[in-house]
């Protein structure tokens, strides 16, 4: 496939990025060392559920979770969920392991960590697809907001 979505996404908001073509990572840590770049440095892209047709992204840099006391704290929430994968799939427009903001069927709010910064990985819209991106212009380009939501993995 030469284009998805999210690539599509990027080249009309202007985004300067980078297109890595891989093959499938079978963990965070294989991804980001087929990426090049540091575990902290790749970012997932998790759909969470607020409430029926209400989701938002998360971005969570590889080497941390969503901690969900924080994130309830965030949104005033008190109750979200991760959807399944049939229902992340309506929700995004992309299967599990390939969730991006860029290009999904509904542009949902985006939370990022406020860890995250400089040069970033995300995943590209397909499997074995990723781009190489600035935090700063992908947040300003989104309209993310930026917030402490996140632990370090166990």
């Amino acid at each position: 496939m030469d284009t998805t979505p999210a690539l599509d996404a990027l080249t009309e908001l202007g985004l300067e990025h980078e297109i890595v073509r891989t093959g499938r990572a079978r963990s965070v840590e294989e991804a980001a060392r087929m990426r090049g770049v540091s575990i902290a440095a790749l970012i997932k892209s998790l759909v969470v559920r607020l409430g029926e047709d209400n989701y938002l992204f998360v971005l969570v840099p590889g080497d941390r979770g969503i901690d969900w006391a924080k994130l309830r704290a965030h949104l005033n929430v008190r109750r979200i969920t991760l959807p399944d994968a049939d229902e992340a799939l309506a929700a995004t427009g992309y299967e599990r392991g390939t969730i991006t903001p860029f290009g999904a069927t509904t542009a949902w709010p985006i939370v990022a960590d406020a860890s995250i910064s400089g040069t970033i990985s995300l995943g590209g819209g397909d499997h074995g697809v990723s781009v190489t991106v600035d935090a700063q212009q992908v947040f300003n380009a989104l309209g993310a907001v930026t917030a402490d939501v996140t632990k370090p993995l166990d």
